[in-house]
């Protein structure tokens, strides 16, 4: 895929996020994030599947950027990540006509057991590709991507719908795993869309970018001024 066409629909991915209300800024009351710290910014993909056209949208820039990204047609199952990837999983698996499974980020622990739902052949070594909504830091990841190759499963390539493009540490994890990072969009491409198209004001902006090139330095100032 060029990257004309791939900032096209990055931009577009980005603006269907604002215009759902799938990404907030709010620079007067942050946001308080699961790790203690403070943030200007939220994404929230589970809210896009009450947008049919959105989510519509957004999934045939997914199979447009597989098709060009991927050897789509070597894919055997397209599985969706526990618990906000399993829709997005399955959305793509419909567009595809591929065979979809979900992967449990422990096994359940009645029953069967199972960490990997659906089916597939044991022994069968299928090509798998996973699914889930956002990347943050990636520390799900590996529970997934190991639960797969633990049960003999192939898989080379991740897709969310946003990565947040602002940690450095998510290219040493992809490295580690050998796996293949794929997404429509992230902070960045927000931003960019948010000034162009003036959805909030100047002094919002300015601090959701100060936000993004040093976020522990903007949550600890923050918590020094409180």
């Amino acid at each position: 895929m060029t990257e004309n066409k791939k900032m096209k629909i990055a931009q577009e991915s980005a603006k269907i996020l604002l215009d759902t209300k799938s990404v907030l800024f709010n620079t007067q009351d942050p946001f308080k994030y699961t790790s203690g710290n403070l943030g200007p910014v939220y994404v929230d993909c589970r809210r896009l599947i009450s947008f049919v056209t959105a989510r519509q949208k957004l999934m045939a820039f997914a199979v447009e950027l597989l098709n060009e990204e991927t050897n789509i047609e070597n894919l055997d199952y397209i599985a969706g990540g526990e618990t906000a990837g399993i829709p997005y999983a399955a959305f793509i698996a419909e567009r595809l006509g591929k065979p979809m499974l979900y992967i449990r980020k422990e096994p359940k622990g009645f029953g069967r057991m199972s960490q990997i739902e659906g089916h597939f052949e044991e022994g069968s070594s299928p090509n798998i590709i996973l699914v889930e909504d956002v990347q943050n830091y990636g520390s799900s990841k590996p529970l997934f991507i190991n639960a797969i190759r633990d049960a003999g499963a192939k898989i080379e390539h991740f897709f969310t719908i946003f990565n947040y493009g602002i940690h450095t540490n998510i290219k040493n994890i992809n490295q580690e795993l050998n796996i293949i990072d794929h997404h429509l969009c992230n902070w960045w491409d927000v931003l960019s869309v948010a000034k162009e198209e003036r959805y909030f004001d100047e002094s919002t902006l300015e601090s959701v970018e100060a936000f993004l090139n040093d976020p522990n330095s903007w949550s600890s100032h923050l918590k020094q001024e409180g």
